[in-house]
């Protein structure tokens, strides 16, 4: 561990995270195969997006005269339908054609008036009210062709997927979704849905750990759990560290007799940081495996997902510089007291209720580090700093689950 401090802040521990990036490759999808995954290059629009001028209301084309009076009649000359076969029909004064929504504008025409506002008596039509100009969608006025629209690292959400296709892109280069390894260690640990003995308990946080790797838009490689011997641990990181980017371990990291993982790490392993100052979670670690990043998390299922949530969820996005998926920061007031620390971030779980004076948070549950059913029924996490006040009625940071 050399002259490396003994705790180090959550910052701190990003940083150092950070200088330690996987090896990243990129790959081209279909935009159908594209949700959620990061960009891994610009884009610029290949047209103008409308590509032509065209009608946001159903109604007729007309020209605009600041002078007319209304109602006023107009000759009704043909029809544009949002088809792209449509005659060309030049729209002259006193004259007007009905037109749908998306219709290219015919020309002559710069003003719609929505058919609700008409009154259509054969081949004339009584408009009722002024047409509107701002009915008009103008050429580019959304997009400029060659202008830059999306930038590499953006994640593709179902509305940036849908402004790929409004661009011209058939498919987009991304980067390939990362494989992590998740190794649960601990005799004690048992499959959901054996049955237990007296001393066992069931293997919880590899399953919650990859719902959280999914979350981040990777690939959970979930190995069997890895018994208490510093052998078949070594197996595990060796098979992991072959075929993964990324190792995330459970337990196995403090200072117990049988906490293999730090021990391995120090003794074979190249460990970058040990312990740092959040409650609850203190003893994660980090460090190199064969040169594969490896985070080793603390085994209390709370701890696991906290942790990941403040250390490995922030170490993805900056590898990819991806700007999701987002994490939000409210203000909230605490409306029961919670225990904060003097030299610790604290996240606690909390409810938040909305209300007209704000967001309301409540701490409902017993906060063992162990007890996984605080962090399913809790939508915030208190970010108290070191010192700070966790007393009923102080406004605090919360980040929201």
């Amino acid at each position: 561990m050399g002259d490396r401090p003994y705790f180090i802040s959550v910052e701190e521990a990003c940083r150092i995270c950070q200088q330690s990036a996987p090896v990243l490759t990129t790959e081209r999808v279909h935009i159908d195969d594209c949700h959620g995954r990061i960009l891994a290059e610009d884009l610029a629009s290949k047209v103008h997006d409308p590509p032509f001028d065209n009608s946001s209301m159903d109604g007729f084309a007309c020209r605009f005269d600041e002078n007319a009076t209304y109602p006023l009649s107009l000759s009704i000359v043909g029809m544009q339908a949002a088809t792209g076969h449509n005659e060309t029909v030049k729209v002259g004064d006193g004259e007007a054609v009905r037109i749908m929504t998306g219709a290219p504008m015919p020309p002559g025409a710069d003003a719609i008036l929505p058919i609700e506002r008409c009154q259509v008596d054969g081949n004339q039509v009584h408009l009722q009210e002024a047409p509107k100009p701002h009915f008009v969608r103008r050429q580019g006025e959304n997009l400029q062709k060659g202008n830059l629209a999306l930038t590499k690292g953006a994640q593709l959400t179902p509305s940036r997927v849908g402004l790929c296709a409004t661009m011209g892109y058939a498919d987009v280069l991304v980067y390939r979704r990362l494989r992590i390894a998740l190794i649960s260690t601990g005799d004690e640990l048992i499959q959901p849905g054996e049955e237990l003995v007296h001393g066992e308990i069931y293997e919880s946080n590899s399953f919650g750990l990859a719902g959280l790797v999914k979350w981040m838009g990777h690939i959970p490689v979930r190995y069997p759990v890895v018994s208490d011997t510093m052998e078949t641990l070594r197996e595990a990181l060796e098979d992991a560290s072959e075929s993964c980017d990324i190792i995330l371990t459970s337990g196995g990291v403090s200072m117990g007799e049988f906490d293999y993982v730090r021990r391995l790490m120090e003794e074979e392993g190249d460990v970058h940081f040990w312990r740092m100052k959040i409650r609850p979670g203190s003893p994660p670690l980090f460090g190199l495996w064969n040169a594969t990043p490896l985070f080793g998390l603390p085994g209390n299922p709370v701890s696991s997902h906290v942790v990941f949530r403040m250390l490995v969820a922030p170490y993805l996005r900056h590898s990819l510089g991806a700007d999701g998926p987002q994490e939000w920061i409210v203000r909230a007031k605490l409306c029961d007291s919670v225990k904060s620390t003097e030299d610790c971030l604290t996240l606690r779980r909390i409810v938040l209720r909305p209300t007209e004076e704000g967001m309301m948070a409540y701490q409902p549950r017993h906060q063992g580090s162990g007890n996984i059913e605080s962090m399913a029924s809790a939508n915030g996490l208190t970010l108290l700093q070191p010192g700070q006040s966790g007393d009923a009625g102080t406004w605090i940071d919360v980040l929201v689950l």
